[in-house]
């Protein structure tokens, strides 16, 4: 197990949220917050809105980037809290179909794991701001679990 996964699985199981997201560089700078959202667990991923954020100034509207690199992290991080991570998942295919403009406000995030084998895991992830019935965004996302088995 590498030392980031041993490093993981320690900050989970304290679930010390924050200092998992500094160990993230790119959910660290875009400013991603997440905790638990119930007891069984479920995830609930935030972006704050920060005006830094925002692409189109002429709508305004949040750069679909971001939205992208926000949902892609909420997926990374919801597949490993989620098994015990040997190693790092790498991703081999992200999906990305915008429903909407991201408005300039803060921006939520849940996922699912629909298929986890020992080789492959399949991720969907929706993005929303107002409400979870109107998606900004919708996700899915492919990850290599392991190279050698």
């Amino acid at each position: 197990m590498s030392e980031f996964a041993q490093r993981f699985n320690r900050l989970r199981d304290e679930k010390n949220y924050r200092e998992i997201i500094e160990a993230i560089p790119y959910a660290r700078l875009m400013g991603v917050e997440f905790t638990e959202q119930d007891d069984e667990g479920a995830l609930l991923f935030t972006l704050p809105y920060a005006e830094r954020n925002v692409g189109n100034t002429a709508l305004p509207a949040l750069h679909g980037g971001l939205i992208g690199g926000f949902m892609e992290n909420a997926a990374l991080i919801h597949l490993m809290w989620n098994r015990e991570s040997v190693d790092l998942p790498k991703i081999v295919d992200f999906s990305l179909d915008y429903l909407r403009p991201g408005r300039p406000q803060t921006l939520y995030a849940r996922c699912e794991i629909t298929k986890q084998g020992k080789r492959v895991a399949h991720v969907l992830i929706e993005a929303w701001q107002d409400s979870p019935d109107k998606p900004v965004a919708v996700a899915r996302a492919h990850f290599l679990l392991a190279t050698n088995t």
